[in-house]
């Protein structure tokens, strides 16, 4: 799929690239049922065929990783929120513009964030109770970053839990948390690691640098069942690496 056409299914389906202001969308053509979960997703539109075909789909399993000279990572995130949105497959916020992400020469800006329980990559064949996938553009063209980070149960998170305390409950309900600092939400290092993938829902377009942080994120388990409560399962299975090269930072 071009670049153009990836961004236009993108917005279609009210994914990343639309405005923090667009609230939500009617997005009832796939779920994580039987009957139109991920087994089922390439049937239901022609843009979905990559879900089906593609070779470099997400989410794997981080495994025979290859240690790399990869660039750091540096954070610039302003600490406001944004809009929380229950968009009927998630808890997303909407960002602001003018928080970025800097890897080595590339730069991204962060457009939204939002979760899934239990987590989508596994580890080693480990799987987190919760992941947040921190969604971004870059800078130069239409293709995607994603820095994904796992959350398990421990230590209270002051962010985390102001989000779950706001948790909208019905589809197409939002709610504003201007207040929420994004940063709040990130492990105290940012050592990851790397591979090409593709989004983890429909359309499942492959033009996305995947950034998996290494080090999890401590929350009260009553705020990870504050999110189950409403998304009990919204995980796509594990795909096949392909030969893919899966780069660990130092």
């Amino acid at each position: 799929m071009e670049r153009y056409d990836f961004t236009k299914a993108l917005i279609a389906v009210g994914i990343c690239l639309a405005s923090a202001g667009a609230g939500f969308a009617e997005e009832t053509e796939w779920s994580y049922d039987e009957l139109r979960g991920p087994g089922h997703w390439a049937e239901l539109t022609p843009e979905n065929l990559a879900c089906a075909e593609g070779m470099q789909q997400s989410p794997i399993d981080i495994s025979g990783e290859v240690s790399a000279r990869i660039p750091e990572i540096t954070i610039d995130w302003k600490p406001v929120g944004g809009t929380m949105v229950n968009n009927g497959h998630t808890i997303q916020v909407n960002l602001p513009s003018g928080s970025t992400l800097r890897r080595g020469e590339d730069l991204y800006e962060l457009l939204q964030f939002h979760f899934h329980t239990p987590s989508e990559h596994h580890v080693h064949g480990k799987v987190y109770p919760l992941e947040a996938h921190f969604v971004f553009k870059s800078s130069v063209s239409s293709s995607l970053g994603v820095l994904a980070v796992f959350f398990e149960p421990g230590e209270r998170d002051d962010t985390f839990a102001q989000l779950a305390a706001a948790f909208p409950g019905q589809q197409g309900e939002d709610v504003n948390v201007a207040d929420a600092d994004p940063n709040g939400l990130l492990p105290d290092s940012l050592d990851y690691w790397l591979y090409e993938g593709s989004l983890t829902t429909p359309p499942c377009s492959e033009d996305v640098d995947w950034m998996i942080a290494k080090t999890p994120v401590e929350v009260d388990p009553k705020d990870i069942a504050s999110f189950t409560a409403l998304y009990p399962m919204n995980a796509r299975p594990i795909k096949l690496p392909h030969r893919r090269f899966i780069l660990s930072s130092f």
